[in-house]
């Protein structure tokens, strides 16, 4: 409750502040800081529960999605984490987010090298795709602001998937 408590707040504007998490959850402030003694660690502890909904949801679509569908439905929640990044990024210090930017990489990598390898075997996805290329491709989601991910983000994520998409001959 407290981290999607924070996640929610991070995204108003001003600084997070500790007190106000702690009363929109109902709790006192003590217990906010038994469990998180600083801001930053608040903030980063919702980055990492973040990525690693992310990180869980592309085996759970290949269960119910064809591999370049399962890709597609993923990048939607890609553009949900790239909102929380942006906004948690902004608010924590430079050397906090730099240890947050690799805590992520490498997980939401094997994420999509999961989906990735899903698609090239069942010849949906073009064989050359790798992980990294799709992490630049998509890094730049955190830089729009709302309206920008809500009208541009869909289109763009879109055109990604249309990119991946092997060639039929």
């Amino acid at each position: 409750m407290i981290l999607q408590t924070a996640r929610e707040l991070v995204h108003e504007p001003g600084e997070l502040k500790l007190h106000a998490v702690a009363k929109a959850c109902g709790i006192g402030q003590g217990t906010l800081y038994r469990h998180f003694p600083t801001r930053e660690d608040l903030l980063a502890e919702v980055y990492r529960h973040e990525v690693e909904a992310l990180v869980a949801a592309a085996p759970t679509l290949l269960t119910t999605h064809q591999p370049l569908d399962a890709l597609a439905a993923w990048f939607d929640r890609v553009a949900a984490y790239a909102r929380v990044k942006r906004d948690v990024f902004a608010a924590v210090e430079a050397a906090t987010w730099r240890d947050l930017a690799a805590h992520s990489l490498g997980p939401i990598g094997e994420a999509i090298e999961l989906l990735l390898t899903a698609g090239r075997a069942d010849g949906s996805i073009r064989a050359d795709a790798e992980a990294g290329d799709i992490i630049v491709l998509i890094s730049w989601l955190s830089r729009l602001d709302d309206a920008e991910l809500d009208t541009r983000g869909p289109r763009l994520l879109s055109i990604l998937v249309d990119g991946l998409r092997a060639q039929r001959h």
